[in-house]
């Protein structure tokens, strides 16, 4: 009698025993699962903050590029300009420097 009331509790501890052996592997892969989810997202975040840096960075190089051929523009015409003005007389008339030259005149 005693010795089946052993094998019974021992059977049963057993059985205690596979089942929560069970409930922790249940526990890990649903725990592994979740992290490679969570790991997956992390990667698209990741991912698509890069993709937006290298938007910006495209964004300011195509703005640098056009204000540089805008101040080229601008140059060129500012230079055609120049050329095309005529030169002030310098000296002329015997006013060097806006002075009568040979006079001395005092204000």
């Amino acid at each position: 009698q005693e010795r089946r009331e052993r094998k019974r509790k021992l059977s049963k501890e057993m059985a205690e025993k596979a089942t929560r052996e069970l409930e922790k592997m249940q526990l890990k892969e649903k725990a592994d699962i979740k992290y490679k989810e969570w790991l997956e997202k992390k990667r698209a975040e990741e991912a698509e903050k890069k993709k937006k840096e290298k938007e910006k960075e495209k964004e300011r190089v195509a703005e640098l590029q056009e204000k540089r051929t805008r101040s080229e523009k601008i140059f060129k015409e500012w230079l055609q300009n120049a050329r095309n003005k005529p030169q002030p007389a310098l000296n002329g008339y015997g006013f060097p420097h806006g002075r009568a030259a040979g006079l001395y005149i005092q204000y």
